[in-house]
């Protein structure tokens, strides 16, 4: 038996033909950088998120860089948000000169508990990025309605949420402006690295744009100081395909889990909870277990391959020994990441493996 995490070329393989014709339009075109593959996927991407404007970048993570240059945040400013999640999240606070605060998450959700943003909102705060951990969104109404309460500037960080949705609309429309990543493995995944920014707001759209082309609209003439953050033609061709299949691919996903949470019902291990506000779709499939090691490891033992998402909490990485966090600050949020295993979840994954997977599961434990 070998099962992997994450079976990327499964999804090659079944829509190769498209791929391969997209990438060839590109290679013949010779529009490696910019071009009707890059402005054509922006406004299907935006449009798919119900937003008006979406500028592509070279990541996820630069995306966020960009998003928060873009609003003006600097040295003296505060930003909010979790710290359970990829360092991604909060190293872009820090890039611009900002301070991290952390709030703790909810024991339910694993995503960002508007209550402790309350509690940490202070002056000094200019903005929250809340983060829909897994492809579950956050409670946005309360997160919203603190954002308006005390003028603060609101980012979803969607990077693992591609599609999903609160109350019935899809993530990504909820704050002033809203970031994406198409690493690979993600629900909407590039064939290397890639991220969108998508707002309603041109005046940010359009300084992103400058940020992430060198502070320019035309070749030689520069307005500002940027970078060269920008996404590159054919992994836009890539995701342009791939779109077309995401809501189908999303579907699967969340059929998967359905059988993933049927079978391990009786077992001791806690499954995902979807909230009622939500629609999952299902990044990661990440299960609680007292014994989160041991059987992670057994599983690997048996071709069944796992993941830790994310074994330390930001707070306690050594990155951040700085700001004096110990064990014992975000307790929800640590007892989370001593407990939580991602189990295989891909939209080809088969149910015969999914029920394989749950009996070895079961074995594991019988053998205690």
């Amino acid at each position: 038996m070998n099962i992997p995490l994450v079976d990327l070329k499964a999804q090659y393989q079944d829509i190769k033909g498209e791929i391969d014709k997209a990438i060839q339009k590109v290679i013949e075109s010779t529009q490696f950088a910019g071009g009707e593959e890059l402005t054509g996927f922006e406004k299907e991407f935006a449009e798919f998120c119900g937003v008006k404007y979406g500028v592509t970048t070279s990541s996820g993570s630069t995306a966020l860089d960009l998003t928060l240059l873009a609003f003006g945040i600097g040295e003296g400013d505060e930003v909010i948000t979790t710290p359970a999640t990829f360092i991604a999240t909060s190293e872009a606070i820090t890039h611009t000169g900002a301070s991290i605060v952390f709030a703790d998450i909810e024991p339910d959700s694993y995503n960002i508990d508007p209550k402790e943003i309350e509690k940490k909102i202070t002056s000094r705060t200019r903005a929250l990025i809340p983060v829909h951990l897994f492809g579950q969104p956050c409670d946005m109404d309360p997160i919203i309605e603190l954002a308006r309460k005390h003028n603060l500037i609101l980012i979803e960080d969607a990077a693992q949420s591609h599609g999903a949705e609160y109350k019935g609309k899809r993530v990504g429309q909820f704050g002033d402006a809203s970031i994406f990543s198409f690493y690979p493995g993600k629900n909407l995944g590039a064939y290397g690295h890639a991220g969108i920014v998508v707002t309603d707001r041109e005046d940010i759209a359009d300084k992103v744009i400058l940020l992430a082309n060198h502070g320019r609209h035309t070749k030689y003439e520069h307005s500002i100081e940027g970078y060269n953050y920008q996404a590159d033609a054919i992994q836009t061709a890539v995701l342009r395909v791939k779109l077309k299949h995401l809501l189908n691919w999303n579907e699967k996903r969340r059929r998967n889990a359905k059988i993933y949470n049927s079978l391990l019902e009786a077992t001791s291990v806690i499954t995902p909870k979807e909230k009622e506000y939500a629609k999952h779709v299902y990044h990661l499939y990440v299960i609680k277990s007292e014994r989160r090691d041991e059987l992670a490891e057994y599983l690997n033992s048996k071709g069944i391959s796992t993941g830790i998402h994310y074994p330390i909490p930001l707070h306690l990485q050594p990155a951040y020994k700085y700001l004096g966090l110990k064990p014992g600050s975000f307790p929800v949020t640590e007892e989370f990441c001593s407990k939580a295993l991602s189990l295989p979840m891909f939209p080809e994954l088969k149910e015969d493996e999914i029920r394989l997977i749950v009996e070895e599961i079961k074995r594991f434990f019988s053998l205690q």
